[in-house]
């Protein structure tokens, strides 16, 4: 659910891999960088200031996805090694996938579009 939610900034890798985690820092270095290019540059179309950030927003759908399909036998070998919990996903979890790949799919071919809005007309359309 992380993933889903908070993708962007990689609070789901902080969570699962701790501090450590590099690619935790590459989500969450997104936001303020891209805060920083929309100050610089303000007249620009926020997609491209604001690319880093939509790139890690997309890459978290992507990663809520591979972790939400993680079968449990695995998830357990990895995550709850010495805890000895064993995990048993259900139907909450097929739901939060559905509703995860459809967001997900909505913002893909949402930035697509307003992409090629911008390269091809200029933002002639919004």
């Amino acid at each position: 659910m992380l993933a889903s939610i908070c993708g962007a900034i990689g609070l789901h890798r902080f969570f699962l891999y701790g501090h450590r985690d590099r690619w935790a820092w590459v989500h969450f270095l997104s936001l303020p960088l891209s805060l920083l290019a929309w100050r610089l540059w303000p007249e620009q179309p926020w997609l491209f200031t604001g690319g880093l950030l939509v790139a890690s927003a997309l890459t978290g759908f992507l990663e809520a996805l591979v972790i939400g399909l993680t079968p449990d036998e695995k998830w357990d070998a990895v995550h709850n090694r010495e805890s000895g919990r064993t995990s048993a996903s259900n139907w909450p979890l097929a739901l939060l996938l559905v509703l995860t790949l459809g967001l997900g799919a909505t913002a893909l071919i949402a930035t697509i579009a307003r992409l090629f809005d911008l390269l091809y007309t200029g933002g002639a359309y919004g």
